[in-house]
């Protein structure tokens, strides 16, 4: 006998297994128990929240010819077997995602004048209702409106928006919601010891949460999880190598990498997660949890937080010690930014260079303009005055270099400077301001010049950002550069040390052409 995936073998068959979603349980058990139901029902929410499932529990209560007190169905009755083995011509199920034509919709049009030939009620279940064609929208209008008093329609979908309002005025709107951690985690342990599988409470916690409120999601990663270590304990460890997951550990060090600015740690830790195979979206989307945990912790003042954030001990001594390093407008920043990093990883062909992208400006908030990066700037400086560090030091040399003057002689070429690369320094400011944001933020901190073999050379003030530009941006810069003169130039990156003067390490082409701008 063929395997049968979790989320099909315990579908609930009545109403006291449906989980999470008490509020539209109830009703529908008062309604059946009163002999009040609808002719029509709009069930909405998202996937794996149980739209269909209660919507075929409801055919057959309705239908049932011994229910029990609580309006569920009895499960043994011929009516109850036959819709729930599929052979009920009272029960018919339509997806209308792939039968959403005019034509689709007349046939049950047609089947409506004909009473149940036993039982009660027939109940039509459209699923993905919203797919319908606007022709078969118009089509049900009337017959939806106005059905056979042996007639209920019950219309499941994830998008109520997309549905006409003329349908939506027509039927009883019951609001699917996305069900709880505990909730799901619950299922999944009555589920586990059901099928004799060992599982640590902490692995089975860690998959309901990556089922994002969907049960049916939570149940189709336990079976893959399951299937995977057949035979053998569950434990958090193998989850998370089967989902492609992160370890909390791994956040907390990130974190404290970011806030401290330590650019070489927080890369190294990037290393390490994608070396262990893991998947850069699923690894983002945690990460936001996480900054998300934070981000609560720092709001309440961390008061009785460890079961609404649902983390260990451990793990909320951690959170804690990071909540009281960083303060809330640069924990709203972090979020942010990331969570424009998981839209752009959607499309993102180089995923990993996206991620490390978004930490450098995390660590680097001069590289943004918004006001949550300036308050973190405004942060910083106040921070190093409350340490005695003097006025003159206070402004970092990357935003306002100063290199002091040297006695030592300046750096000569010996042949001419050509017209293409004369006409980009004295353009210096105008190719800058054409590259994208993050881009720019790097060109804003670096001198064109040029050396003997007449080879442009683009200098930036520390070799990070020089090897940041060769490994995201090179690409980009070529086309910048090659637009403006119009041929190809040959150009290389370097760097210098802005604490001394730029003209004893190489041509200093803005003094040669008495130029003077200021890139922003």
């Amino acid at each position: 006998m063929s395997y049968t995936a979790l989320y099909r073998k315990f579908r609930p068959q009545n109403f006291n297994d449906v989980k999470g979603q008490d509020h539209i349980v109830t009703t529908l058990r008062n309604q059946l128990k009163m002999n009040r139901l609808g002719h029509a029902y709009l069930f909405c929410g998202t996937r794996g929240t149980g739209k269909t499932t209660v919507a075929k529990i409801l055919a057959r209560a309705a239908n049932c010819l011994s229910p029990l007190e609580d309006g569920s169905p009895c499960g043994e009755c011929d009516m109850c077997k036959a819709i729930a083995s599929g052979s009920s011509l009272n029960v018919s199920e339509l997806d209308a995602a792939s039968n959403n034509g005019v034509d689709d919709v007349r046939t049950i049009i047609e089947e409506v004048s004909y009473p149940p030939v036993d039982g009660r009620y027939k109940v039509y279940i459209l699923d993905e209702a919203h797919m319908l064609s606007p022709g078969a929208s118009n089509a049900l209008l009337k017959t939806l409106e106005e059905p056979p008093a042996y007639v209920i329609f019950i219309l499941a979908t994830t998008d109520p928006g997309k549905l006409p309002v003329t349908i939506l005025s027509r039927c009883q709107r019951y609001d699917f919601k996305r069900i709880d951690i505990q909730t799901i985690a619950a299922r999944m342990k009555e589920l586990t010891d059901a099928e004799g599988v060992q599982a640590e409470d902490k692995a089975i916690m860690y998959v309901a949460r990556a089922a994002d409120g969907s049960m049916r999601d939570g149940l189709s990663l336990l079976d893959q999880c399951v299937a995977f270590n057949f035979g053998e304990v569950l434990t958090y460890d193998k989850v998370l190598d089967i989902l492609g997951a992160v370890d909390t550990e791994v956040f907390s060090r990130l974190t404290r990498a970011v806030m401290k600015g330590n650019v070489t740690a927080a890369m190294n830790t990037v290393e390490d997660v994608v070396m262990q195979g893991r998947e850069i979206g699923q690894f983002t989307a945690d990460y936001l949890w996480y900054l998300r945990n934070i981000m609560l912790l720092k709001a309440s003042d961390g008061d009785d937080m460890e079961e609404v954030l649902n983390v260990s001990s451990d793990n909320l001594k951690l959170l804690k010690e990071e909540a009281a390093q960083i303060d809330m407008n640069t924990i709203l920043r972090y979020i942010n930014v990331f969570s424009e990093l998981q839209q752009t990883l959607r499309y993102a062909t180089q995923k990993r260079i996206m991620l490390e992208t978004h930490l450098i400006r995390l660590m680097k908030p001069q590289m943004d303009t918004d006001v949550s990066a300036l308050l973190q700037r405004v942060k910083e400086l106040e921070k190093k005055l409350e340490n005695g560090i003097p006025m003159a030091n206070v402004i970092p040399a990357e935003d306002n270099p100063r290199p002091v003057a040297s006695s030592k002689p300046q750096v000569k070429l010996s042949i001419a400077v050509p017209e293409d690369i004369e006409k980009i320094v004295r353009d210096w400011p105008v190719i800058v301001g054409k590259a994208d944001h993050l881009l720019k933020g790097e060109l804003s901190k670096s001198k064109p010049s040029m050396n003997d073999s007449g080879v442009l050379l683009i200098c930036f003030e520390d070799e990070f950002q020089e090897k940041t530009v060769r490994g995201v941006f090179s690409e980009q810069l070529k086309a910048l550069l090659n637009e403006h003169v119009g041929k190809e130039v040959a150009f290389e990156l370097t760097h210098y040390d802005k604490r001394e003067d730029f003209g004893v390490q190489f041509a200093d082409l803005e003094a040669l052409f008495n130029i003077t701008y200021d890139v922003e």
